[in-house]
C-alpha cells in the first residue's frame, strides 16, 4: 500500500494533522513529511494549512477523490487475494448428495487413492443437492456431486455422468412383496416415507408424482436414507430410493422392489465445478474416475430387473 496516499486521505478526512497522526498511530511530523513528499512529487499544493485550519485545494479535492478510489480498490484486491490464498491452501473438498456420497463415492475415493498415491486426501461433505450447490457457489467445496436436475448456471459447469434408477421399496411382509409390477393407484393409501424437500431424490419423486397426477395423502419425510430403510423394514410404510442405496437389504431379503410397468423412474448423477478453481489439478483425476465406466464401482446386481 502507498502510505503517502493513506496519510493524505486520512488528513483530508480529518482536516487535522494531529487527529490524522493519532488515527494512523504515527507522529505528527511523519504526517507532515508524507504530505510534503506528495506535494513535491506532483509539484502542486494539495492542502491549504494555517495555524487555525486545514482545507483541500482544488487539486487536493481531485487528488482525494482518486486516492480514495485507489485505496478502496487496493483493499478489495488484498481481500480477494487473501481469500483465494486460503482456498488454495485448504484441502481438496468434495461435496456430495447423500445417495452418491454414502453408497458410491467411498468406493471411488478408495480407487482414486490407490491410483494417485501422491495426491492429497480430500475432505468430503455430505449434504442434499441444494446445499451442495450453495457450498460450491460460496467457494466452500471444489467439486460437487448432485442427483437432481440443475438449470444452466452462469458460474458453474454441470456434467451428467451416470444414470440412476429409483425404485419403490416395501418390506418383505408387505402385501405386494411378491409382485414385480403394480399400478401406482394401488399404492395411494400407503404411507410414503420419503427424503426431505430440497434433496435431489425428493425433487425427482415430486416430479414423477406430478407427471402421474398422483398425490398420496400420507407422506412422511426424513433426511436419512438409513432411517427410511429401517422404517420400511419395520413395515411402517413404503418408499422410493436409488437402487444403489438398497443393494445390501435387497440381497438379504429384508426389502423388496416394486416397479410401475412402463414407467421407470430415472435420473442422472452430475458433477458440478466452479468456472475457476485453484484445485483443478487435484479435481481432474477424480472426475476421470467418476466418468469412466467401471463395473467394480457401478456394478449392476440383479434387483429384480
Amino acid at each position: 500500500m502507498d502510505y503517502h496516499l493513506l496519510t493524505f486521505v486520512t488528513v483530508a478526512e480529518k482536516l487535522n494533522f494531529t487527529r490524522a497522526a493519532e488515527s494512523l498511530h504515527i507522529t505528527q511530523s511523519a504526517v507532515t513529511l508524507s504530505i510534503k513528499a506528495l506535494e513535491k512529487k506532483y509539484n502542486i499544493t494539495f492542502l491549504d494549512r494555517t495555524n487555525k485550519y486545514v482545507k483541500l485545494t482544488k487539486a487536493g479535492e481531485l487528488f482525494y477523490f482518486h486516492a480514495k478510489k485507489i485505496l478502496s480498490e487496493y483493499k478489495e484486491v488484498n481481500n480477494l487475494i487473501e481469500h483465494l490464498s486460503e482456498k488454495e491452501s485448504r484441502p481438496l473438498t468434495i461435496g456430495s448428495s447423500f445417495t452418491f456420497g454414502e453408497y458410491l463415492l467411498p468406493k471411488i475415493m478408495a480407487n482414486n487413492v490407490r491410483i494417485n498415491n501422491n495426491q492429497e486426501k480430500p475432505m468430503i461433505s455430505i449434504r442434499n443437492s441444494n446445499r451442495i450447490v450453495d457450498q460450491l457457489l460460496r467457494g466452500e467445496i471444489d467439486l460437487g456431486i448432485i442427483d437432481s436436475p440443475l438449470k444452466t448456471h452462469l458460474h458453474l459447469s454441470i456434467t451428467p455422468f451416470k444414470e440412476d434408477e429409483l425404485v419403490i421399496i416395501v418390506s418383505k411382509n408387505h402385501r405386494f412383496a411378491h409382485q414385480t409390477f403394480v399400478e401406482l393407484s394401488d399404492l395411494y393409501e400407503e404411507t410414503w416415507i420419503l427424503r426431505e424437500e430440497g434433496s435431489g431424490t425428493r425433487q425427482i419423486i415430486n416430479q414423477f408424482f406430478q407427471n402421474q397426477a398422483f398425490s398420496p395423502p400420507m407422506i412422511r419425510s426424513f433426511g436419512s436414507i438409513q432411517i427410511i430403510k429401517e422404517s420400511i423394514e419395520a413395515d411402517l410404510g413404503i418408499s422410493i430410493l436409488s437402487k444403489y442405496a438398497i443393494q445390501k437389504e435387497f440381497s438379504m431379503g429384508s426389502l423388496k422392489i416394486l416397479r410401475i410397468k412402463n414407467r421407470p423412474i430415472t435420473r442422472y448423477f452430475s458433477y458440478i465445478t466452479p468456472e475457476f478453481s485453484f484445485k483443478q489439478h487435484a479435481v481432474s483425476p477424480l472426475i476421470k474416475e467418476l466418468t469412466k465406466e467401471n463395473k467394480r464401482l457401478y456394478r449392476n446386481i440383479n434387483l429384480g430387473e
